[in-house]
């Protein structure tokens, strides 16, 4: 349990069966649940007594979508539609396009670091999906992505209590405070009142 008040508290991800469409998200270490709510998909299909073909018209209804992470678990699973984005930028502008055509009753699955599951956060706020709707399970590294609350640039994958901010080149502390609204954590300028003066650099978010 985190002692952060602002930071989000992730759980297991888990099917939701009642959900007429799904759409699944992962980066990096993400494949793992992913591919367990698929296999829950199947099986919840079976302990409802609800036909064998329960389970395929379920999956005929889910999109995957993932980025640093294989696609073949996906496709073995008969995922034919399931794509595979060099960066997570593409697969956001994809994903990003999917949710304007959405329709009621999708469901939204995110699995991957912190920093994925809080951009992929953001747009879904963007589209006015109800937190009942999104589920999402925190894997792999604990870096950080950083908003300079100065220049207002984020900086991806900060792994230390100090960065260089990539927009105005000051040194950050990087904060336990949360945005969900910038999907990041803050970063205030280290040497405010001492130019110069840096605390030891340490890595705190492997």
């Amino acid at each position: 349990m985190s002692t952060i008040k602002s930071k989000p508290v992730y759980s297991p991800l888990a099917a939701d069966l009642s959900g007429r469409f799904h759409l699944l998200l992962g980066c990096a270490e993400g494949t793992g649940p992913l591919c367990r709510v698929l296999d829950e998909f199947e099986t919840g299909a079976t302990e409802t007594g609800a036909p064998a073909t329960g389970a395929a018209e379920r999956i005929s209804r889910t999109r995957v979508l993932v980025a640093a992470t294989p696609l073949e678990p996906f496709l073995e699973r008969g995922l034919a539609r399931a794509q595979h984005f060099a960066t997570v930028d593409e697969l956001l502008t994809e994903y990003r396009g999917l949710l304007q055509t959405s329709l009621m009753g999708t469901r939204l699955y995110i699995a991957g670091p912190e920093h994925f599951i809080g951009r992929v956060m953001q747009i879904a706020l963007e589209y006015n999906l109800n937190t009942d709707e999104i589920r999402a399970e925190a894997v792999g590294t604990l870096a950080r992505r950083v908003h300079c609350v100065h220049c207002r640039a984020d900086t991806e994958n900060v792994v230390t209590n100090i960065v260089r901010c990539t927009g105005c080149a000051r040194w950050l502390f990087v904060r336990d405070h949360y945005s969900r609204r910038f999907a990041a954590y803050m970063g205030v300028m280290v040497d405010a009142e001492a130019p110069g003066e840096l605390p030891p650099v340490e890595v705190l978010y492997p």
